[in-house]
């Protein structure tokens, strides 16, 4: 499944694909980080202008600190309606133009709802531009993931749980599924189940991240204590065997993101993320860029990775493609289309 190959003459690019591993902030383009921050009379570090996109190495602690403080920054450039509107807009016609036919783009409406009056309108925002959008020729076509963040208390997770309910939906435009992020080192995995429980009730996907800078013991936690239907990364399940074959058997896919893998210091180098291994034991996994704002590499480019790091053929390829669209909450027309046009690419 894995074999080389020496001369491949298909472009990933324009492989058709979904994406299920985009966060809003991180998503943005660095010139529009840069934009806003003129705008607003925000002092932008480094690492976003002169030394982009940023180095993470040994002395950042592995990445993840100095990682958050960038992301921080980013963050606090996006201050209204305006904003957020170019942001889910510039997502799907980036992801548009490197073959994604379907972006799930995570977002905790609680980061923007100082500015447009609350998380309700923040959300309805997002939602908005991504139904807008996704009826412009060239752009992926937008659902929307509420995410809770694992700093915040409990409480608060099941507050966004609710409304991510309220706005459940299958096609452009609606909340598909509900997510939890940040350091998974923080906070008591199991005091988050209340909330997954009212979004599976309202029909979400259950989305948590788990398994990257924690290893399996964290992936059994969020199994445990969740259900979910994908594992934000989850790439270190491949480390205990027992665990990845019940991440297999139970049907969880994971949402591989190879190169903010070695941005933060999780794996030394590109080859070393076990992609092939969960391949091999037949895991579902579905690449995802993560933040191309902070690390510089977008979905294309984990595709690339793929093909260079760990010498996945072309076929290989197109699975790993197909795998992403089986996980995805993509409208029925959607996938059939998408599924042709894989064929025809591999073809």
């Amino acid at each position: 499944m894995t074999s080389p190959d020496s001369s491949p003459s298909r472009s990933v690019t324009d492989l058709p694909k979904a994406h299920l591993h985009l966060h809003f902030t991180g998503s943005m383009r660095v010139g529009t980080v840069r934009d806003l921050a003129a705008a607003h009379g925000i002092r932008l570090p480094s690492s976003l202008t002169t030394e982009w996109p940023p180095r993470f190495d040994a002395v950042d602690a592995r990445g993840w600190f100095r990682f958050q403080k960038l992301y921080d920054a980013a963050r606090a450039t996006v201050r209204g309606e305006a904003d957020m509107r170019r942001i889910v807009r510039e997502a799907a016609l980036d992801d548009g133009a490197e073959g994604s036919r379907w972006l799930e783009i995570q977002v905790d409406p609680t980061s923007y709802a100082p500015f447009v009056g609350g998380i309700t309108p923040a959300l309805e925002i997002v939602l908005d531009e991504a139904r807008s959008v996704s009826s412009e020729p060239g752009a992926a076509q937008v659902g929307v993931i509420v995410a809770a963040s694992r700093m915040r208390h409990p409480l608060e997770a099941r507050t966004l749980a609710r409304l991510a309910a309220s706005h459940a939906g299958s096609g452009p435009g609606s909340v598909v599924g509900f997510g939890l992020s940040n350091d998974e080192r923080r906070g008591d995995t199991a005091e988050f189940g209340a909330a997954f429980r009212i979004a599976r009730h309202a029909g979400l996907a259950l989305v948590p991240h788990a398994g990257e800078l924690l290893g399996p013991e964290a992936v059994t936690a969020t199994l445990d204590a969740m259900a979910p239907e994908r594992l934000g990364h989850g790439v270190r399940a491949a480390e205990d065997a027992a665990v990845l074959d019940r991440v297999v058997r139970e049907g969880v896919a994971l949402e591989v993101c190879p190169l903010s893998n070695v941005a933060l210091g999780v794996f030394d180098a590109a080859g070393d993320v076990p992609i092939g291994r969960l391949v091999e034991a037949g895991a579902q996994v579905a690449l995802g860029a993560d933040d191309p704002l902070i690390f510089g590499s977008r979905l294309a480019d984990q595709y690339a990775s793929a093909r260079a790091d760990h010498g996945f053929s072309d076929a290989t390829l197109a699975d790993l493609a197909r795998a992403s669209l089986a996980a995805s909450r993509a409208p029925s027309d959607v996938r059939a289309a998408v599924e042709r046009d894989i064929d025809a690419w591999l073809a």
